[in-house]
Parts: C-alpha cells; sequence; structure tokens
C-alpha cells in the first residue's frame, strides 16, 4: 500500500512532485521515490509502505527490464506468483509491483484481466510518449485526476492534486448529489476538472488527449441463468472464500483482521484463523454507549475461534474530537459518520499489525440491507399502483418512524428508485428536497442504468448493482481507504475479490435475500464454523450514536456551521428551509438528523477550504 502523485505537464516542476508526494507521506512512510523529465514534462512520485519484498530492491518508481516503462503503484495484486509463471517473468524480487511492469511490457493493459488485487497503477511509457492510469476493477484504491488545457495530474488523494497552480471550481451537480447520497458519485468529484478513473476502467494519456477504456465490467459478467442449487452454490462460495481470505494474508509484514462480531467480518476471521497454525490478531472497538456497543459480540466469536484479540472502547470524547478532523482527512464533503469508529480502530490495529482484513462487501454482494427488502417491497403491483397515497397517508398518521419511512414512497420514477431507496434509508435529503433547498439548480448526477441482455434483473438484484457500482467504491471503500491510511495500515477487503462478486451477481436472489434473512448463503457457511445463536439479533452496522450526539455534545456544529449568516457566507443553500430542517430536529423529528449532519459538513468543508 502506498500513495502515489505524478503529472504530465512542461508548466509543472519537480519541486512541486514532491510536494505532491510528500501530503500523502503517510500512506508510506517506509520509502520514497522519483522519476521526473523536464523535456516531457512527466512526473512520478511515490511513498511506500512496505508489505511485500520489504528491500530496497523493490522500491518505486519501478523500471520494466527492457527500459521502456516507469511505473508508480498503489495496492496488491496477491496472485502475482501466478501471473509471473504465466508470462514466464523471470523475478529478481519477490515483488508483485516487479510481476505488474514486467506483464505489461509484454502484452500491454490485455495483462490487467490477470490481475488480482486492489490497484491504482501509473505507467509511463517512454518510447511512445504516453501515461496508463488503471484502477481496480471494485475500486478499492483511488485514484484522482486533473485534467484541463492539455495538463494533466494524478494522485492517490484530491489533497494533493489541490497542491497545482490552477483554478478550482465547484462543481454544484456534486453539491447535489452528496445532499442526496451522503458522498460524490462517479467520476466526479467537488470541483470541475477534478475527477475519478472509475473501478475498472485504465485511461490513456497522450499529446493532450485522455481516452478511457473499460477493462472489466459488471454488467458484462451476469450469466442468463442464476445458480439455484444451495449445496452446490455452498460449496462454491466456501471454496472462493477460502482462496481469496488466503490471498489476502499472504504478506512479509504482520497482518491482523477488523472484527465487529457480525457476520461479514466474522466470516473473514474464521477463514483466516482455519487456515492459520497460529491465532490471528483480530480487532474491534466498543462504545460505552450500549445501543451501538458490538464489543460483546466480537469477543464471543474471538473466543470461539481462538484468536488473539483486541479491544478498544470509545468514549464520547475520544470520538468527538474526531469530528473536527474529518474534511481534512477527506477533503471533499464526506458524511458517513461511522468514519469516526473506522479511524479508531485502523489506530488501534496498526499498533500491533500492518495490514488488516475488513468485512466489507458482504452486505452488497449478499444483499443484507434495508434496501433489498424496500426493492421488493415498491415492486409488489399494490404498492406500485398506490404508492403516492400510502406515502402521504404513513406521513400524514404516523409518528416518526411512519413518516420517514414515507419517504420511501415517494420516488420521482423508475429510473430513480434505487438511488432514492438508497438516499431515504439513509434519512438524506429527497431529490424534491435539494430542488428546493439548493441555490444553484443543478440535478444530482448519479448513473442507475443497468445494461444487459443477458437476463432481466429483479429490483433486489438492481438494488445490489447500484450499491456495488456506487455506494461500495465511492463511499465505502473511501471511509476505509483514508481512515486506515491516515495511520499507514493497508486494509484489504477478501470479499471484494472479483471471483466472488461475479459468483454473487450470478447467485439466486433467493440464495442471498431468503424471505426475511438477508445473506442467508453467506450465513450458512459462517453457521458451518461459528454458531448461528451467536447472530441471533438485529443488524446494527458500524456506528456512532450521531442522532443523540447532535441534539447534546455535537449541537455546537449546528449553531456554528448552519447560522443564517454563515449559510448566506458560503452561498450554497437557501438559509430558510436550513432552519425549518433544524426546528423540526430539535422539536423531536429526530429522523432528520443525517439532513443536518449533511448541510454541516458541506458548510465546514466550504469554510476550512475557501476562507
Amino acid at each position: 500500500m502506498c500513495g502515489i502523485a505524478g503529472f504530465v505537464s512542461t508548466n509543472f516542476s519537480r519541486q512541486l512532485l514532491q510536494q505532491m508526494t510528500d501530503i500523502v507521506s503517510y500512506r508510506g512512510p517506509d520509502a520514497e521515490g522519483y522519476f521526473f523529465d523536464e523535456k516531457t514534462g512527466i512526473g512520478l512520485g511515490h511513498r511506500r509502505l512496505s508489505i511485500l519484498d520489504l528491500s530496497e530492491a523493490a522500491n518505486q518508481p519501478f523500471y520494466s527490464k527492457d527500459g521502456r516503462y516507469v511505473m508508480i503503484y498503489n495496492g496488491e495484486v496477491y496472485n502475482f506468483r501466478e501471473v509471473a509463471k504465466k508470462y514466464q517473468i523471470r523475478m529478481s524480487t519477490s515483488s508483485d509491483s516487479e510481476v505488474i511492469i514486467e506483464a505489461f511490457a509484454k502484452v500491454g493493459p490485455q495483462c490487467l484481466s490477470d490481475l488480482n488485487g486492489m490497484f491504482a497503477i501509473a505507467i509511463w511509457d517512454k518510447l511512445e510518449e504516453k501515461l496508463y492510469l488503471i484502477r481496480d476493477r471494485i475500486g478499492v484504491k483511488p485514484l484522482y485526476y486533473y485534467h484541463h488545457d492539455g495538463q494533466l495530474a494524478f494522485a492517490s488523494e484530491l489533497k494533493a492534486l489541490f497542491l497545482l497552480p490552477v483554478k478550482k471550481e465547484i462543481n454544484h451537480e456534486s453539491v447535489s448529489s452528496f445532499l442526496y447520497l451522503g458522498y460524490i458519485p462517479g467520476d466526479t468529484s467537488i470541483y470541475h476538472d477534478f475527477k475519478k478513473i472509475l473501478p475498472g476502467y485504465y485511461a490513456i494519456y497522450q499529446q493532450g488527449v485522455l481516452a478511457s477504456y473499460p477493462f472489466w465490467w459488471l454488467d458484462s459478467k451476469l450469466e442468463p441463468a442464476t445458480l439455484t442449487n444451495e449445496t452446490q452454490a455452498k460449496e462454491q462460495l466456501k471454496q472462493l472464500l477460502h482462496s481469496s481470505v488466503n490471498y489476502c494474508m499472504i504478506s512479509d509484514v504482520p497482518v491482523g483482521i477488523f472484527l465487529s462480531g457480525g457476520i461479514d467480518s466474522s466470516t473473514v476471521a474464521v477463514m483466516a484463523q482455519s487456515g492459520s497454525s497460529i491465532p490471528v490478531k483480530t480487532f474491534s472497538i466498543g462504545f460505552k454507549e450500549e445501543k451501538y456497543n458490538e464489543a460483546r459480540f466480537a469477543a464471543k466469536v474471538a473466543k470461539h475461534i481462538r484468536s488473539d484479540h483486541h479491544e478498544f472502547t470509545v468514549t464520547e470524547q475520544d470520538a468527538l474530537h474526531l469530528v473536527e478532523k474529518l474534511t481534512g482527512i477527506y477533503d471533499e464533503p464526506y458524511a458517513d459518520s461511522s468514519a469516526i469508529p473506522t479511524y479508531m480502530v485502523s489506530q488501534l490495529a496498526r499498533s500491533k499489525v500492518t495490514v488488516a482484513l475488513s468485512g466489507d462487501g458482504g452486505d452488497e454482494l449478499f444483499m443484507g440491507y434495508g434496501f433489498y427488502y424496500w426493492a421488493r417491497r415498491l415492486n409488489y403491483p399494490v404498492i406500485k399502483t398506490f404508492r403516492k397515497p400510502i406515502g402521504r397517508l404513513l406521513y400524514n398518521l404516523g409518528k416518526n418512524r411512519s413518516k420517514r419511512a414515507s419517504y420511501l414512497f415517494r420516488f420521482p420514477s423508475e429510473a430513480r428508485r434505487k438511488s432514492h431507496i438508497f438516499s431515504q434509508e439513509q434519512y438524506y435529503f429527497s431529490e424534491s428536497e435539494i430542488e428546493g433547498i439548493v441555490k444553484h439548480a443543478a440535478p444530482v448526477a448519479i448513473d442507475e442504468y443497468n445494461c444487459s441482455n443477458k437476463r432481466i434483473l429483479l429490483p433486489e438484484e438492481e438494488q445490489s448493482f447500484f450499491d456495488i457500482k456506487n455506494y461500495l467504491p465511492e463511499e465505502l471503500l473511501v471511509k476505509a481507504d483514508r481512515a486506515s491510511m491516515q495511520h499507514s495500515l493497508e486494509v484489504r477487503v477478501p470479499l471484494l475479490d472479483h471471483r466472488l462478486v461475479e459468483f454473487a451477481i450470478n447467485l439466486s436472489s433467493s440464495l442471498k435475500l431468503n424471505g426475511k434473512t438477508g445473506k442467508y448463503l453467506l450465513k450458512q457457511v459462517l453457521y458451518d464454523y461459528v454458531p448461528a445463536s451467536f447472530f441471533d439479533r438485529p443488524k446494527w452496522g458500524f456506528a456512532i450514536p450521531l442522532r443523540l450526539w447532535l441534539q447534546k455534545e455535537l449541537s455546537y456544529l449546528v449553531e456554528k456551521y448552519l447560522n443564517p449568516a454563515v449559510i448566506e457566507e458560503c452561498n450554497l443553500v437557501y438559509p430558510q428551509p436550513v432552519q425549518h430542517i433544524k426546528k423540526q430536529f430539535f422539536a423531536g423529528r429526530d429522523y432528520l438528523y443525517n439532513r443536518l449532519w449533511v448541510l454541516i459538513l458541506l458548510h465546514k468543508w466550504y469554510k476550512e477550504k475557501h476562507f
């Protein structure tokens, strides 16, 4: 795991390259390296976190043996030995970096389909003077870029690109998208001309022109029929899980597991422990507020599998002070408050290990969220016909829970159903609300289109596709990457091995959402190792008591960033509807807390970045 930065522009200097690389030095504190050619304007900077082959021979930039290609790279390719064998690469190191660059030197981008892992890669072709930018299939690793007026720059994080001597103009579509989703989706960022390489794509930059191409596309992996045989499916899933977790345990430094005590992290932990002759290290945190404290469940699983377990109990004060750091860590508006416990468990883990495995991806692949129940419910013929009257009735006659649920029935069209379900399940603003609050009218920019003629997807499958394409790469994986890399900790996600993703999207929906049981098949595998009774409780999630904190300890943020003077000064939204939401929230409609939260973070970000 590392931090990368670079550019192709004769207007940028080697000093700027070093500054861009230094600002993400926490991503790679073990070594630094640079390639700079003044004539072509190419600059490549690398900060290394040593994981495989700890010797200096594996430092980057890495050069192909023929001298044609120069590479900087962030991530891990787990199957590098198999790739080396396929391409008959004689290795002089034990590093995956050498395998990537030599495979690329042999066949170019064609080799990307052979790589199993998480990666953001930049490769400079000295002969043809062109740059390749590559992002892994699922988007585990970030890769941002700036492209304008024949200049290109790229980096692991936006903060490196903010050092460029260029104009930053707010993208108001991204403001709307943030209020709607709590993150900024697709290839956009909060600023025009600052974008992201999409997951599963590579881009080629030559003579001022940037063109992108997919090397892996989720829709293309659909099969005409789903796998329905439970016995066969369970065996396949178990084998894939063992393989993926074993890959993710490959390391020349200590490895541990994030263990919340839920289905996903417990599955990863039992697979890791079953393949290890010594106790694996597991890490969890808990809150003193019992409603949010899963630590006792994690401890129960850890005791059963006999892992070397480490637990940290978080007080309100431990967590509250991190709120002020969020905008500095994420660079643009980002609303997932579970970034706070993720930051803390990463800090705990880094005191013992350099690599940690997480359970991210299980909910999206195997339908563990309430989103998928709603997608199914809202497709019932009677509800489809009468959804708007039902929504009005729930709002007018019900208490907070019914009022909150009423919003789910109000999606503007079938084309917006998936994003609307996500938005309202997370308590964010609906599109109609955004139209009445943002000052600079801009539509929400998000792609919900599924393109495959192989089979028709069920509503819950469409919702899962939406999350895999959007929520995972641009929200959940962003959270894990930034929170962990602040502590120079590499986080691997075995449940997002592309083989598992392809298996899951072709698994019968009934083996994922079985009646009212989500993640059905994943649970059946887990219960072979850990008693089902350990998980006989409602789904919690990795959360903080944000609703309560906004009413009490964090109420100062409401006044600090959502008072009329600040709102007018920032000029992003209208003050009057914000004051109305504040009044409703403090009068008892506490389900509005995430609407307040996104507004607070939007204005906090603007004040810190623009004043």
